[in-house]
């Protein structure tokens, strides 16, 4: 049986009501861990996404009854938990920030890239995503955390391809400049938003089926 009839049965059973109940565990053993680690690159949390996990699978069990079909059915699962994480996003709490250009903000004394750790690396990049709009912060997640093809941003945030370019640009420079501004960089962030994670991203898309 290829995957596709098994997709297939599998539908088609929790489609039934009355098979509803024994086929979910089924949907949660195939779908459960590759829609996990899916939410932590979009979060950078494990916690975050284990409950973005949960609260995405009982939406599931709701909406079930109005899934046509119409694409895959992880493909749909998948929208519904990073529509959920994007929510999650929108609804963080953070703690007041100093912003960057406040003349009160010490300035660091410049370091080399080489003596920065991972973790001061994804603190600063969390501060500096907290202060990007509401949309280049999506995008910016959406691209350069999830690697997402144009493609598939655009048809899940409703905005066209250009679009959504221009504010993946704006985000990256503005995301490089508080990084350099918070760790008072004198060289080249590893792993920065540059040129060259976008031509990652467009190898990505070149590539057969993706």
């Amino acid at each position: 049986m290829s995957s596709n009839d098994g997709e297939r049965g599998l539908v088609e059973a929790l489609k039934d009501p009355a098979r509803r109940a024994a086929a979910f565990p089924l949907l949660l053993d195939r779908y459960q861990d590759r829609l996990h680690a899916h939410l932590i690159r979009l979060l950078g949390n494990p916690q975050d996404a284990a409950d973005c996990a949960q609260e995405t699978f009982i939406k599931v069990w709701h909406k079930l009854d109005g899934f046509e079909g119409r694409s895959k059915l992880y493909t749909w699962i998948y929208r519904i938990a990073t529509n959920e994480a994007l929510s999650l996003m929108r609804s963080r709490k953070r703690k007041p920030t100093t912003p960057l250009d406040d003349p009160e903000r010490p300035i660091p004394e410049p370091v080399a890239v080489q003596e920065l750790d991972g973790e001061a690396i994804e603190q600063a990049l969390d501060r500096a995503l907290d202060s990007l709009p509401e949309r280049q912060r999506q995008v910016f997640v959406l691209r350069y955390r999830e690697e997402m093809p144009y493609a598939e941003m655009a048809e899940l945030l409703d905005l066209s391809t250009g679009a959504l370019k221009a504010s993946y640009h704006h985000a990256v420079r503005k995301v490089e400049h508080a990084l350099k501004a918070q760790l008072g960089l004198t060289g080249r962030l590893p792993d920065a938003p540059s040129a060259g994670a976008g031509a990652k991203h467009q190898d990505r898309e070149n590539q057969p089926g993706g």
